[in-house]
């Protein structure tokens, strides 16, 4: 299973894009994905760390994308996870 951790604040529209974006990308793919979405507005160590990058995307706990990710991306991203062995390559 791959683990997608989303890391955003309420009121945020480009959280909101990615979230679309991930939820549908996750819901097309045919291998398992897990989604979890952290709201940095409710721990101070959360949002000093990722306050000036939201949305932040870590794919199986590391960064893959901060502001915005094409669906185009994140499925070659999810694909190269999935491999194992291929290439990954991340923003940020």
């Amino acid at each position: 299973m791959i683990a997608l951790t989303l890391y955003s604040r309420p009121g945020c529209h480009l959280c909101d894009d990615m979230k679309a974006i991930v939820t549908r990308v996750a819901r097309e793919s045919a291998q398992p994905i897990a989604i979890e979405e952290i709201d940095i507005s409710t721990d101070p160590a959360l949002e000093a760390r990722y306050g000036l990058e939201i949305p932040v995307l870590l794919v199986d706990g590391k960064k893959a994308a901060k502001y915005r990710i094409g669906e185009d991306a994140l499925r070659k991203l999810l694909a190269g996870r999935a491999g194992g062995a291929g290439k990954a390559g991340g923003a940020g």
